[in-house]
């Protein structure tokens, strides 16, 4: 079966892989004040590590995927590759990841991106079939990237810097998982995973969503108290959070309703934002 770079892509979740790449960036950035060669390293090393995690969790979820109908296209439920060349396919993307981020970086930078791996592939992957609050353990996978590229800077473990922003990503897993069950939640049902949607009304978890998001803005206020510098950086991410604000409780108060899809696109801006700003303001 001929196998293409689009199938690949795929299977290594690259929307998904990339943030994860430079929310590690950030935590290198954030420790060294640069954006030099050891950052163009971290980076690709990084990536084909998520994109391994990415087709791994392909391979665990394929029958369930063939159940959904915003997931049967892919790869392996749809026939595009085998299962076997799924697993040649990850077994690409670690390897490669892997010889970067060992050859290029100590020890625990590898071991902090395979940890990553592991809370998603070992962790919150096999729970999503047992609780349908799998998110809350799950969200490692947001908080560890950035201490992938501290260590590769140089840090150490216990900084409250690098602690702040990974409690920052932490935090803001857990609405963007929600937000999404409030657009696919019957799909997931159809899959047969323990959804919020049994236990919660759509407006609960509206509610536990908008509490959530409004938890991931205090943490965004916290990394600006303790870490952000910048005039300029601070007065971007001040504007952008009285924007989202506005913008989630105008929607409730007005129109009596909360707007998920929306949200859910802002909130993704505000990571976006907050990694780019973080990486703005530390080069020195």
């Amino acid at each position: 079966m001929k196998i293409n770079l689009k199938i690949i892509a795929e299977l290594g979740k690259v929307r998904i892989s990339l943030p994860v790449a430079l929310s590690a960036c950030t935590g290198y950035v954030l420790q060294t004040g640069k954006f030099d060669a050891g950052a163009l390293l971290l980076i690709p090393g990084v990536f084909l590590m998520s994109c391994s995690s990415g087709a791994i969790n392909h391979i665990q979820e394929y029958k369930t995927d063939a159940l959904m109908p915003r997931t049967q296209k892919r790869p392996i439920p749809s026939g595009k590759i085998s299962l076997q060349g799924a697993m040649l396919v990850a077994l690409a993307y670690f390897v490669a990841g892997a010889a970067i981020l060992l050859t290029g970086f100590r020890p625990i930078v590898f071991l902090t991106s395979f940890l990553t791996l592991l809370s998603y592939n070992a962790i919150y992957t096999p729970l999503k079939k047992v609780t349908a609050f799998a998110v809350v353990p799950g969200s490692l996978v947001g908080a560890l990237p950035p201490f992938i590229g501290w260590f590769a800077g140089g840090g150490e473990l216990l900084n409250e810097r690098i602690i702040w922003v990974a409690l920052f990503f932490f935090i803001g897993q857990i609405p963007h998982f929600w937000l999404l069950l409030l657009m696919f939640g019957k799909e997931y049902s159809m899959a047969g995973f323990p959804s919020l949607n049994t236990v919660f009304t759509d407006n609960q978890i509206k509610r536990l969503s908008y509490t959530w998001i409004l938890a991931t803005i205090g943490a965004a206020f916290l990394v600006a108290a303790t870490v952000l510098h910048g005039l300029v950086a601070l007065l971007f991410l001040f504007v952008y959070i009285f924007y989202l604000l506005f913008s989630l409780t105008s929607g409730i108060l007005v129109k009596q309703d909360f707007p998920v899809r929306m949200s859910f696109l802002k909130l993704n801006l505000l990571y976006l934002m907050m990694m780019i700003l973080l990486i703005a303001d530390s080069l020195r």
